[in-house]
């Protein structure tokens, strides 16, 4: 029996990327962090067995706890593990029954990695782009090894971008769904993400200076990169994957994976609150039967747009507002739900995202991520 999708139930998880600032308060990126340095963060802090049902360990060995060093691994002539430069530190939540579940775990694990740090010498930041850079240059370039295994799906080839961007994974997975409507639910949201992604701007700095607009990391990110991406039975559902570029489709890489939506697009944001109002906005976006909008890849022209002015422009804010009618329509009776569109209500109203806060804080004569006035 099929559920109404007002009956369904989901289940979810937040990874977020956190950046470094190092004891003299400049920004840490690959140029300035160590991956001994930052792994000796993930050192001190606590391994849990019962994570591994949940979240995938990686062919290095590297993410075996809720956090790890996020970078880029380079490898020899023979595909042996050489080094990895490392961007900062993720941190990945379990699957959770409930939106607050997952905010309250990714809090919890906020200050347990705060907690390491501060005595390392090392501050954490949500910020959605390296203010500092706008590029990582792969140094000495790939050899035959790494071409080969660079160039086997769109992300691969894309990966190095990854390293001036930070951003989360919302995860969400919805009991009873079928694998048409699962894709099909991938590609709504990637047509929506340029009216999703401007609650979450934070990535004002480019280069060291103030970029004229509110989010870098969309600007640069999507298009080249998913906006959203669902996860198969790479076995089971093999005929249905989609070849497209950048992926809306992947084969799961452990069971927990079957099943799973995961929006890529949004900035960091310093408050994990806004994780949760961004959750219950796609539940219902999930939920919602009436908006036909459909793409398999994201428009980088839209996106590009919307990075500029956000909320600020009322192409924007218009598509933002239509959305949360229909996430609202489609959540009515989950109060908890409707409550985090109300204050995302509230953020489009104020024409308010993260981004806002930081320039504000930079002309008032604050450094903002290392960045100094």
């Amino acid at each position: 029996m099929v559920r109404h999708p007002s009956e369904r139930s989901f289940r979810y998880g937040i990874e977020h990327e956190c950046a470094l600032l190092s004891a003299d308060g400049h920004f840490a990126d690959f140029t300035r962090l160590g991956f001994a340095e930052a792994q000796a963060l993930v050192d001190a802090l606590p391994e849990d067995p019962g994570d591994l049902a949940d979240l995938r360990v990686g062919d290095q060995g590297i993410k075996r706890k809720r956090w790890y060093v996020e970078g880029f691994e380079r490898f020899d002539d023979d595909g042996g593990f050489v080094r990895c430069d490392p961007k900062g530190i993720e941190i990945r939540t379990r699957i959770h029954d409930t939106v607050d579940g997952a905010v309250d775990a990714l809090r919890a694990d906020q200050r347990a990695l705060d907690d390491v740090a501060a005595p390392a010498g090392f501050t954490t930041v949500a910020i959605g782009f390296n203010p500092l850079r706008s590029s990582y240059p792969v140094v000495p370039p790939y050899n035959d090894w790494e071409v080969r295994h660079r160039t086997g799906s769109p992300e691969e080839r894309t990966a190095h971008l990854h390293m001036v961007t930070y951003g989360p994974d919302l995860n969400l997975s919805c009991a009873g769904i079928g694998v048409d409507e699962l894709v099909d639910v991938g590609a709504k949201l990637t047509h929506y993400s340029p009216w999703l992604v401007p609650l979450s701007f934070s990535s004002p700095f480019r280069d060291g200076v103030v970029w004229g607009g509110l989010s870098a990391r969309t600007a640069v990110r999507t298009g080249a990169r998913p906006a959203a991406m669902v996860f198969l039975d790479g076995v089971a559902d093999r005929d249905r994957m989609l070849d497209t570029d950048p992926s809306l489709t992947q084969p799961a890489r452990l069971p927990a994976e079957v099943g799973r939506i995961e929006f890529k697009a949004f900035d960091a944001c310093p408050d994990p609150q806004l994780y949760g109002e961004l959750l219950s906005l796609l539940t219902g976006l999930v939920m919602d039967t009436t908006l036909d909008g459909r793409a398999l890849v994201p428009d980088a022209v839209a996106h590009q747009r919307a990075a500029v002015a956000g909320l600020a422009d009322p192409w924007v804010a218009e598509g933002t507002t239509d959305l949360l009618a229909a996430a609202r329509a489609a959540l009515a009776g989950r109060d908890d739900d409707l409550a985090r569109l109300d204050r995302l209500a509230e953020r489009v109203a104020a024409q308010h995202c993260p981004a806002v806060d930081m320039l504000a804080c930079y002309a008032a004569g604050h450094p903002v991520a290392g960045l100094r006035p």
